[in-house]
């Protein structure tokens, strides 16, 4: 029977290991599950040879935690975890969240701000002569000078803050080993400054190492290096930023990238082109490793709530050639599809039927988006020349191909096993894609949906979609006739569970009244919004801090006053009785007075209703105006007190 990775120095011992090769440092709780980073990397670097411990959501306030699992051999791995930390603590409104989805319990305060920086730092004090290789999302879209949205500032490259020895972006199992292959052959940090997906800084008198053919693709141009503006540039004028911003995504195609150089000062920061993807073969080797997929037995009867959504779940493949801008799973895992096979998805399967506990659901078969499984760009010359960031976005890529046919397949075999009762689909659908397949959206009616299936239209108004490069509202709409079409012909009474976004840049009154009308004649009613929050690196992120769209430098609209974006989320569920006030204010603002009233067309009527008024008074305790759900505080954090009401 399989065992957790050891999270102390005595479960070390009873496997007869004496020092840790590499010792994990995590934001998150130790899950064993291939969707926790610490347990797949863990895992891949055991499955090498190398002996691995996890050092979980330590203590950061002194170094103590970071010495109790000893000096590692070779170097601490650092992570924040599976999230940002700052997005994972804070709200859009940078008020403080009151749990931790990625904490036992639920708990939150398990995690300091910036976590990267302050766990490389201590890794530092308790071992100084130990190397501290940081990665991760939050590292990885931190690597070069970034926007801050919680300080509003320019930040430097987390190398800088961090003071960590190399940055590993991207997913990072290859190169992970192939980390620990070099140091543990005496080599030294230098060595490592060859290989793909790795960001360092230059100290002032070094010089620049030489283009190594390691990094060289099939479409890279001979002018190999491409220097950004400088940190100081990027904070002193936005239009540099954004064009800062344009150049790194236009340089993310692992086939044709060059390494990108940004001056901080005296130093560089040095940024090698992205790892190439993985094959088949190494994506299934990760994935059949022996997850025991529970959390470690340390938390006892405290659950991980992202394990209880997830534990079901079969990761089919990663990637994703969408482009939203809003998003960072393209910038952190690529927009080139890696897929799984069938043999090993199945094998998945065998083992979480064998799990203790399983009742024969599956929660999930998907991944960043769940019908583009192997998918890619049908021109493999043309693929490795290609600097679109969007595979899909004005339109569908006549060289990408779309069959269905392996994904659906995927579907049968999985709903089909033995142990199997019920195999659902929640990832999201890319709606563009699945109505060229009419079959495919039959069987996922039919077969992998429960009732409701989530999507994400994000808006209506076609300035903000185009934004956001996404699909136009007319696409959802046809999605959804189809969907419901399927579900009739199934025998199934079945909805669709809208996703949208408000204040995202672009969007400004006249865009979320747009919407709001929309919501209104097409019956829609959603209860699962999301405020837009500027994620460090994502192409909306230079919008909202710039003003200015990174691609073409024209001006964009953004929503920075807490008022404005109030007013938009109460749009954006005008038919909450308790955001009355709001949206009449929203809507006198925007000259929109016709839209008060007993009209057909009007969102709210022409007086507030009881709830309204009851809201304003403060009788709804926990809620503010706009109808969401006081997030309570943080605690042990200074300079935080607890609020009784919001």
């Amino acid at each position: 029977m399989s065992q957790h990775l050891p999270m102390s120095l005595e479960e070390a011992r009873r496997r007869g290991v004496e020092q840790f090769d590499v010792v994990f440092v995590s934001g998150d709780a130790y899950v064993d599950h291939p969707s926790f980073a610490n347990a797949l990397l863990g895992r891949v670097l055991e499955a090498a040879g190398f002996s691995v411990g996890i050092l979980a959501q330590p203590d950061w306030r002194s170094v103590t935690d970071f010495r109790a699992l000893g000096r590692p051999r070779l170097f601490f791995a650092v992570s924040a975890g599976n999230m940002d930390s700052m997005i994972n603590h804070y709200t859009a409104n940078k008020k403080p969240r009151s749990d931790d989805a990625y904490s036992p319990g639920g708990r939150s305060g398990r995690r300091p701000d910036r976590a990267t920086a302050v766990y490389a730092q201590r890794c530092r004090e308790a071992f100084p002569e130990v190397p501290v290789i940081a990665g991760g999302v939050e590292a990885s879209l931190r690597r070069i000078a970034h926007y801050d949205y919680w300080s509003d500032t320019v930040k430097p490259s987390v190398l800088i803050s961090s003071k960590a020895d190399l940055v590993v972006f991207g997913m990072g199992e290859g190169l992970i080993v192939e980390i620990a292959r070099r140091l543990a052959a005496g080599r030294g940090l230098d060595s490592l400054r060859d290989l793909r997906g790795v960001a360092y800084l230059l100290g002032a008198r070094e010089e620049l190492p030489p283009f190594a053919d390691s990094m060289l693709g099939p479409g890279t141009p001979a002018d190999h290096d491409r220097r950004l503006p400088s940190f100081e540039e990027v904070k002193a004028s936005k239009p540099d930023f954004a064009r800062a911003t344009r150049i790194l995504h236009h340089e993310s195609n692992p086939l044709n990238a060059r390494r990108l150089l940004q001056a901080h000062g005296d130093r560089l920061v040095v940024q090698n082109p992205p790892s190439l993807p993985v094959t088949e073969q190494e994506l299934d080797s990760y994935y059949d490793l022996p997850y025991t997929r529970l959390p470690h037995p340390a938390y006892g009867d405290d659950k991980v709530p992202a394990w209880e959504a997830i534990k079901t779940s079969i990761t089919v493949m990663r990637g994703c050639f969408g482009g939203c801008t809003f998003c960072s799973i393209t910038a952190h895992q690529g927009r080139i599809i890696q897929s799984r096979s069938l043999g090993s998805i199945e094998r998945e399967v065998d083992r979480l039927a064998e799990t203790r506990g399983f009742t024969g659901v599956i929660s999930d078969i998907g991944g960043p988006t769940a019908n583009m499984y192997r998918m890619r760009c049908t021109r493999p010359e043309i693929e490795a020349k290609c600097r679109r960031l969007s595979c899909v976005h004005p339109t569908v890529c006549k060289l990408l191909g779309v069959d269905h046919g392996p994904i659906k397949e995927v579907m049968r075999e999985v709903r089909q096993h033995p142990a199997v009762k019920k195999a659902f689909v929640a990832s999201g659908i890319r709606t563009d894609l699945a109505q060229r397949d009419p079959e495919y959206v039959a069987e996922l009616a039919r077969h992998h949906v429960g009732g409701m299936l989530k999507v994400a239209p994000e808006h209506s108004h076609p300035d903000v979609l185009a934004a956001m490069k996404k699909p136009t509202i007319e696409d959802f709409e046809g999605f959804h006739e189809a969907f419901m079409k399927a579900s009739e012909e199934a025998g199934k009474r079945q909805f669709l569970v809208p996703y949208f976004i408000a204040s995202h840049p672009g969007s400004g009154l006249e865009e979320m009244i747009h919407l709001a009308q929309f919501l209104k004649r097409s019956g829609h009613r959603p209860d699962a919004v999301q405020d837009f929050i500027p994620g460090p690196m994502d192409m909306a992120t230079a919008m909202y801090y710039t003003g200015l769209d990174p691609t073409t430098l024209k001006p964009v609209a953004v929503a920075r006053k807490l008022r404005d974006r109030r007013f938009q989320r109460a749009l954006l569920q005008f038919f909450k009785p308790e955001n009355w006030f709001e949206v009449r204010d929203a809507l006198l603002a925007a000259g929109r007075e016709d839209l008060i009233g007993a009209g057909r067309d009007c969102l709210i009527p022409a007086k507030p209703p009881r709830e309204a008024l009851a809201a304003r008074r403060g009788d709804d305790q926990g809620e503010d105006r706009s109808g969401s759900r006081s997030t309570g505080y943080r605690p042990h954090r200074r300079g935080f007190k607890k609020n009784r009401r919001n």
